[in-house]
């Protein structure tokens, strides 16, 4: 009797027992970072997981290793992300501890509401904002082949 209270809360495994990693999808996170998953067999809605990584609501739609506790697909466990090699023409970043290189075929925007920092392959760098300051403690040059202010 002890056995069957302590399980009452727990739902009845679907028919068979999944063993071993199962690729799934992250189908859900809510405002409180509940989420659900779905995978082949499961129904349309998912089921709520739990997860061993942060999972945000940007990830909904991303692929995801899954486990689940005692085998049981109504109970899936989140091991992680999968990661997709980069797509052809898709930026790259590296990041060495002191220094952070990001590269792109044909432009880099920095964007952070109506300020961007632009630039071109050709060479070209975009600075914009409402408010642009430049402050030096040394020496402030503008160098160019020519200068036009305003």
């Amino acid at each position: 009797m002890d056995l069957l209270l302590e399980h009452a809360g727990t739902p009845p495994p679907l028919a068979g027992r999944v063993d071993g990693v199962v690729v799934g999808r992250v189908a859900s996170v809510d405002a409180s970072g509940a989420l659900r998953v779905t995978f082949a067999g499961a129904p349309e809605q998912g089921f709520a997981a739990r997860t061993t990584t942060p999972i945000a609501q940007e990830d909904v739609g991303r692929e995801v290793a899954l486990l689940f506790e005692e085998g049981d697909p109504r109970r899936p466990i989140v091991m992680g992300r999968l990661v997709s090699p980069l797509a052809a023409g898709h930026t790259g970043a590296a990041a060495d501890g002191r220094r952070v290189e990001i590269s792109a075929a044909e432009e880099i925007v920095l964007r952070c509401g109506e300020s961007s920092i632009t630039l071109t392959r050709a060479g070209k760098i975009v600075i914009r904002g409402a408010y642009v300051v430049s402050r030096s403690s040394g020496v402030n040059r503008i160098q160019g082949g020519s200068v036009e202010i305003n």
